[in-house]
């Protein structure tokens, strides 16, 4: 590994010993390294270390070792790891990524400086998804208010939006909103229909059935029909 000057910053072990020592990450990674403990987080920031530090690709040990990190988390219980972001992190503070390795190495393989750097990193991530969670609330009940003014739609399309706002992912048929409003069939085609009209969802057809999916900027397209 070398800088963009061209110095060398980083000698991988000696490829002779890559086969032992993949052996070895493997048993630590699923926990076969004995009976001492290790915190999970812990455990999986080391495995994101011992990648970089060990090299073993020509190219991808980044990727590998952060998505190895990932799988950690996710395997330990951690899921709301699912939803961190710690590679644009990592991307905008990319030299104190490298001197947390580099100080590591110069002092006799200290992992509390990668260890310290890699916990600063999830802390923020946390925090960014925190804050993006809290502007979508807040973006969903501003909606939601437009939606109690509205004259153009009834409490069944209403209540249908409102669930859309909250689960964008969430598909609907013609049965489906027939169930949950108790309404007949042509009641319940003709709410579906008439916001697929409106541009606030899509149709598509699956098999023999219909189904109906909230546009991605379903909030925007709201505050429009509310102009």
């Amino acid at each position: 590994m070398s800088d963009f000057d061209g110095e060398i910053l980083h000698r991988p072990p000696d490829a002779s010993e890559l086969e032992e020592r993949l052996d070895r990450m493997c048993a630590f990674a699923n926990g076969e390294d004995g009976d001492a403990f290790v915190h999970p987080v812990v455990r999986a920031v080391l495995l994101h270390f011992w990648v970089g530090y060990d090299h073993p690709f020509v190219d991808g040990n980044g990727r590998t070792a952060r998505a190895l990190f990932y799988w950690s988390m996710l395997s330990q219980g951690y899921w709301l790891c699912e939803y961190i972001s710690i590679s644009t992190l990592l991307r905008s503070q990319s030299a104190k990524y490298a001197r947390s390795y580099l100080h590591t190495e110069t002092d006799e393989n200290d992992l509390t400086y990668f260890l310290l750097h890699q916990l600063g990193v999830i802390q923020r991530a946390i925090e960014a998804v925190h804050v993006h969670l809290d502007g979508k609330m807040e973006e969903v009940r501003r909606v939601e208010a437009l939606l109690r003014q509205a004259v153009v739609l009834n409490h069944r399309q209403l209540a249908l939006l409102s669930h859309s706002l909250k689960h964008p992912n969430s598909r609907y048929s013609i049965r489906s909103h027939r169930s949950s409003h108790n309404v007949v069939y042509q009641t319940a085609r003709t709410d579906l229909l008439d916001l697929t009209d409106r541009g606030l969802l899509t149709k598509r057809r699956v098999g023999q059935t219909f189904y109906f999916y909230p546009k991605r900027d379903l909030a925007e397209r709201l505050r429009r029909l509310e102009a």
